[in-house]
């Protein structure tokens, strides 16, 4: 069996640094989404994948094996060092051979496969509107929109061990593969996606079309996918390398543009005529970034997150962002909850990265299930 590959990460539009992590090592595969604020997702992710392939290239184990180490190794560092204290990733992960793909999963990052015509999700979710989904609490459409769609139920490095989700999923020629954060799902739907890896013949070009969706449609997040297109053949390690590829963890966009050379300024008499056009090229410029400005302010004042303020939870109008020193969002309720014990509950991770909201309303229920789930921890069982 032959696998050809095409990957592509991205630090999205609203992200300061991009925490996703992911490993193509043939015939190991995997996508990795860090959490724990300041630079602790980007270590969680990365430090996850580097005991997976350490253990890979020793040969021995399985792959739930190696997924159960990288746990111990995050939730291990997480302890010994207080800067990353609290971090966690999931994992999604498959090996492919001739007998097909065997698939580990922690947390909310996907697997998907294509196959003539059908696609479907081959994971699933380790989140808390997914159980309230299974449980008929809400509906599948009111779980995309749900304030707590963020909050993990199970991931990577947060406990001392970990239940790990897995599948062997037979494989034809002409299926594709298609491993993703959610930084790809939460920003593009499945039809969409199935669009563009139908249309896309090259997993390259699709994997890059399919970052470019996700960014046009908000970004608010990092991007991370890797698709595998399955061939009949000899090569059961797969096209490429073999070289362990890694995103950039410093949140620097990779890009294509070719390096310009320029030359010395050659000077000349302005006329008349090209004053002016400089004038309307000015003017021109002024009026554009009045409108990007006013536009950029309408699309914040209609953000809402549930964060962190001077050691206590708080609502922000805006987006969990900073650039050039100046912050897209700005504190609308503080509250009294300590932020430092809700960041103990397992159900609010992601409260250092902000949980976001539709609406004040929305967000101001989230801060009352945080406060209603902090007293039944205090009380206990």
């Amino acid at each position: 069996m032959r696998v050809v590959v095409g990957v592509a990460t991205d630090i999205g539009r609203v992200r300061e640094r991009n925490e996703d992590s992911y490993l193509v090592e043939p015939p190991l595969y995997a996508v990795a989404d860090g959490m724990g604020g300041a630079r602790g997702g980007a270590v969680a992710s990365s430090l996850a994948l580097d005991k997976m392939e350490e253990l890979f290239r020793t040969g021995k184990g399985s792959l739930s094996e190696w997924i159960h180490s990288a746990n111990r190794a995050v939730f291990e560092r997480s302890i010994s060092d207080r800067k990353v204290s609290g971090m966690g990733t999931t994992l999604t992960a498959t090996t492919v051979d001739d007998q097909g793909a065997h698939l580990g999963h922690v947390g909310d990052s996907r697997a998907y496969l294509l196959r003539a015509g059908a696609f479907r999700q081959l994971t699933e979710d380790h989140t808390l509107v997914n159980r309230m989904v299974k449980a008929g609490e809400i509906t599948p459409q009111e779980a995309g929109v749900h304030p707590h769609r963020n909050v993990l139920t199970r991931s990577i490095g947060t406990e001392p061990e970990v239940a790990v989700d897995e599948e062997d999923v037979p494989l034809i020629d002409g299926d594709r593969l298609l491993l993703c954060s959610d930084g790809l799902t939460g920003m593009v739907t499945e039809p969409q996606i199935q669009a563009i890896l139908e249309t896309t013949p090259d997993p390259q070009e699709a994997a890059n079309r399919l970052i470019k969706a996700a960014n046009r449609a908000g970004g608010i997040d990092n991007i991370t996918v890797v698709i595998l297109d399955i061939h009949e053949g000899d090569e059961g390690a797969g096209e490429g390398t073999g070289t362990s590829l890694r995103s950039d963890y410093s949140g620097a966009r990779r890009s294509a543009a070719p390096l310009l050379r320029v030359g010395p300024p050659r000077r000349t008499r302005p006329s008349l005529v090209s004053s002016k056009r400089w004038a309307i090229r000015i003017g021109v410029v002024v009026l554009a970034t009045v409108a990007v400005f006013f536009a950029v302010r309408v699309y914040l004042d209609r953000q809402w997150y549930v964060g962190e303020a001077d050691g206590n939870v708080a609502v922000y109008q805006g987006i969990p962002a900073t650039f050039g020193g100046f912050d897209f969002s700005h504190v609308e309720l503080e509250t009294d909850i300590p932020a430092a014990e809700v960041a103990q509950l397992p159900q609010y991770p992601a409260l250092a990265d902000g949980i976001t909201a539709n609406d004040r309303a929305e967000a101001e229920a989230v801060v009352e299930q945080i406060r209603r789930d902090l007293t039944a921890a205090a009380e206990g069982p």
